[in-house]
């Protein structure tokens, strides 16, 4: 049982996965200081000097701060768009190598049927 777990650990898929764990827990904490020190202040500074860290209303006893959900769905916002223009980079890149991959193919089946073609007319 160790050994397989040994071997599960030391997959790639499985230190990738770490890995990418690792970044995107620091990507998100620098997402949030963009969006709680830079994006939010601006954000309050043109709609009239709002702090939205203390947007709230009272509820009985509960205070609902709605400012610090505006900011949460703000961070969301920015990771799911530098998610997607990281991916669509990546996709770029795929394309073009299958775009390379497919040439070459076309080309490989060129000279193939030249040869054929080279064989039926020796037969």
């Amino acid at each position: 049982m160790w050994k397989e777990f040994r071997e599960f650990i030391a997959r790639g898929n499985v230190l990738d996965l770490a890995v990418g764990i690792i970044i995107g827990a620091a990507f998100g904490a620098i997402v949030s200081s963009l969006v709680d020190n830079i994006i939010m202040p601006l954000i309050g500074l043109i709609m009239g000097g709002i702090d939205f860290t203390n947007l709230a209303f009272t509820v009985g006893d509960a205070e609902i701060g709605y400012g610090i959900f505006i900011q949460n769905i703000i961070n969301f916002l920015v990771i799911a768009f530098s998610i997607f223009m990281f991916i669509r980079v990546i996709n770029k890149f795929k394309k073009e190598k299958e775009e390379e991959v497919i040439e070459e193919i076309d080309e490989q089946t060129e000279v193939l049927k030249e040869i054929r073609d080279l064989l039926k007319k020796e037969s």
